[in-house]
């Protein structure tokens, strides 16, 4: 299984973002250890990340991919395009947030993206992207639910 790691707006600041909702990992050391988290299971991750809405939603368009991990950040919160791309899409994606946004500030509790991506995982810092990517390698992304 080949799967697309998408991060959106502003991952690209991990490692200077607040350690304490998003750890201190940079964002090529988190997708070194999601890389070899997917090996360990027998999975490919190419890894691919853009702050520009249109660029997320031409990668998804435009990838050769089985799946996809998407953390899109801010765009979660209110990106139609993004959702309306996801649902147009014939490969499964899961939504993944590092930080618990429910705990977090109210606007942060809507996830636009939920209801059309395979599975949500969100509050674990970097095991969310793992259990991610063994949801996927597990089910084919076929099973909805949220964790």
């Amino acid at each position: 299984m080949k799967i697309l790691l998408l991060n959106g707006v502003n991952m690209n600041m991990l490692g200077k973002r607040n350690h304490s909702l998003y750890g201190a990992d940079t964002l090529p050391e988190l997708e070194k250890k999601v890389q070899q988290y997917a090996e360990s299971l027998g999975a490919t991750v190419v890894c691919a990340q853009s702050n520009v809405e249109g660029e997320l939603v031409n990668i998804l368009q435009l990838t050769d991919c089985d799946a996809v991990v998407l953390n899109a950040g801010a765009y979660a919160h209110y990106s139609y395009a993004l959702r309306d791309c996801i649902e147009c899409i014939d490969i499964p994606v899961v939504d993944v947030h590092m930080s618990n946004i429910y705990a977090r500030e109210s606007f942060r509790h809507t996830d636009v993206l939920a209801s059309v991506c395979s599975a949500t995982f969100v509050g674990k810092g970097i095991q969310s992207y793992f259990d991610a990517v063994q949801f996927l390698v597990e089910n084919n992304g076929t099973t909805q639910t949220s964790i």
